[in-house]
């Protein structure tokens, strides 16, 4: 086996696990897989280490394809690259009709965005989150709320930005007027466990089980 210092023998451990125990037990699940895939929805989320898709939806290998970039953006058509190229295999060549963009608790892109001084040395990723600064006038009219409070309201509605942001591909558009597909946005609160879920027609989001009767 490999000898690789510090956390990548975590992983290179873990990897020798799969592969003696259990690929094993789901090996005509894999075998299935290598024929093709068919997954149930994209999901665009961000790359914290915190959130685990498959986890999270208690989704096998096959079920989700998943796409994730620093604060779930979704940058306007003109300037997607990879989440425009992403955007175009799932619904074009996976036939995909469900989009689910997951924020999440104590974003650390979110927090970086409402406090541009913690992002002062990553000119990268202050740039990439220029995608979702047209939230900031909502958050400045919340200024009497806490701290804790002001983040979670730039998480929902950042949320909110990256749906309005898809609505506007030309192909996702002809697909959301077809009725051929439909979009989800939800905040996953890493302390809990809740899952909320955006509903449009009332402007929130309420908890995902509730929302989606």
């Amino acid at each position: 086996m490999s000898r690789i210092p510090g956390g990548a023998t975590r992983i290179i451990q873990g990897v020798q696990r799969f592969q003696e125990s259990v690929f094993s037990e789901k090996e005509s699940l894999f075998r299935r897989l290598s024929e093709g895939q068919s997954p149930h929805a994209l999901f665009i989320t961000c790359c914290d280490s915190r959130i685990d898709p498959n986890l999270l939806t208690q989704t096998e290998p096959g079920e989700l394809f998943i796409h994730r970039n620093i604060g779930n953006q979704v940058p306007p058509y003109d300037c997607a690259g990879g989440v425009r190229a992403t955007l175009e295999y799932a619904l074009k060549a996976l036939d995909i009709h469900d989009v689910i963009v997951c924020g999440h608790s104590k974003c650390g892109a979110m927090q970086g965005l409402l406090h541009p001084e913690l992002l002062r040395n990553m000119p990268a990723v202050t740039q990439w989150l220029e995608h979702a600064r047209a939230i900031l006038p909502a958050i400045e009219q919340a200024a009497a709320r806490s701290p804790e409070e002001k983040l979670n309201l730039a998480i929902e509605r950042n949320v909110v930005l990256q749906l309005e942001h898809l609505k506007a591909y030309p192909f996702v558009a002809e697909m959301l007027s077809a009725g051929k597909l439909r979009l989800h946005g939800w905040v996953y609160f890493i302390e809990s466990g809740q899952v909320t879920a955006y509903e449009a027609d009332k402007g929130c989001f309420l908890p995902l089980v509730r929302a989606s009767k």
